[in-house]
């Protein structure tokens, strides 16, 4: 029998025994492509939801001092922000969260205004509490356009053109794509939830297909037979890969197809056809290296509960490169394309932004996950020649 013919033969008996156990094989198939999708879009359903109800209605502010700046809270008040009464405990009543911001209007208030020096005003928040932002930024907001107001009246009574007190008109022009706007939002989580799939799409089949067998002493026989270990691993991983790569279509099928049915926020989610192929060009080689990685680990375990114990961190190592951007974005070099993990965030988050990826970055990425997926599959293969990986316990 050639070699192929039994990678072929492995393949087919490992997806035939998987198949045995359709809630498995359902949960394998059916969790992320169903799971990731509805996160997504229920993560921008409630921040759409929270932009409106925060935004959209009148948001009521305790004043300490109110008495002092009559003019400024009907200002506030022709922008949505009604000035009430202040706890007496103010302070107390921003760390309990009873309050999400409160202005505190000076003593000296009063006499500053009339004498034309700059009145003072706080804004009181927990800068901490991400439920503040809005109510503040939209009291920051208002207060500024008081204070410019204000200041041009008082030039234009003095006879002097508000516009000398604007040296500098500062515009901005936004270089971003629409695709890359949109993409906002996709580039947190999208990169990380698509490694993590293929990276560990196949684990169930292939820790069954190793560590299982072996606790169940179905390897041995397997072992015994004249085909070569090269060929039984690549028949075992290949089977892996399959599921993998089922479960990875399905994901992005249920992406764009949540794009379909979604409003307002939820339209980010929505990939064309050829973005998807870029996507899956970007993450086969993972799926080859997290299968190798796999079925090396497992086929150095005495057991399915220690080869399982593997996942917490395996489940940790794509998180890396998404908290490490977060902290500190890098910009794009060219080095970055073979390091595992930070490679596949970079290059996905281009295919999200609609970027041309140039053909070098293509080939140092390829050259270098597939030499760390052959790597990783002749330790596998070294590890299975071991004549005590058939013994059981």
């Amino acid at each position: 029998m050639s070699i192929f013919s039994t990678v072929l033969t492995v393949m087919r008996k490992e997806l035939r025994d998987l198949s045995r156990d359709r809630r498995t094989l359902a949960l394998a198939l059916l969790l992320g492509p169903l799971l990731y999708p509805a996160l997504m879009l229920g993560m921008g359903a409630l921040g759409e939801q929270r932009v409106k109800t925060q935004v959209g209605k009148a948001l009521e502010v305790p004043v300490l001092g109110a008495e002092r700046a009559p003019n400024l809270l009907a200002f506030l008040a022709t922008h949505g922000i009604k000035a009430v009464a202040a706890p007496p405990d103010l302070d107390a009543a921003i760390r309990n969260q009873d309050v999400d911001v409160a202005l505190s209007i000076s003593d000296s208030y009063d006499s500053d205004w009339r004498q034309g020096r700059p009145a003072l005003v706080e804004i009181v928040m927990d800068s901490t509490r991400r439920d503040a932002d809005i109510p503040s930024a939209r009291l920051r907001t208002a207060l500024s356009g008081y204070s410019q107001q204000v200041g041009s009246l008082r030039l234009l009574a003095r006879g002097i053109d508000a516009s000398v007190a604007r040296p500098v008109n500062i515009g901005a022009r936004d270089l971003a794509t629409p695709e890359a706007k949109r993409g906002v939002l996709l580039s947190v989580l999208l990169p990380y939830l698509l490694i993590l799939t293929s990276f560990i799409g196949g684990a169930y089949l292939i820790i069954d297909a190793t560590a299982g067998e072996r606790e169940r002493q179905s390897l041995e026989p397997l072992l015994a037979t004249p085909a070569q270990r090269g060929a039984i691993v690549s028949g075992k991983i290949a089977a892996a890969c399959v599921v993998g790569m089922a479960t990875l279509l399905l994901t992005l099928l249920a992406f764009k197809f949540s794009a379909q049915v979604a409003s307002g926020i939820g339209r980010q989610l929505n990939v064309s056809f050829a973005a998807m192929a870029q996507m899956l060009l970007v993450l086969l080689p993972m799926l080859f290296i997290g299968t190798s990685l796999l079925t090396y680990l497992a086929a150095s375990a005495k057991s399915m509960k220690e080869a399982q114990s593997h996942m917490t961190w395996l489940l940790l190592l794509p998180m890396i490169p998404t908290f490490a951007l977060m902290v500190n974005p890098l910009k794009s070099q060219l080095w970055q394309f073979a390091v595992p993990f930070l490679a596949q965030n970079q290059l996905l988050l281009k295919v999200i932004r609609n970027e041309y990826i140039a053909p070098q970055i293509w080939a140092v990425y390829l050259a270098a996950s597939l030499a760390l997926a052959v790597l990783l599959w002749f330790a596998a293969v070294h590890r299975y020649r071991q004549e005590k990986l058939a013994i059981s316990g």
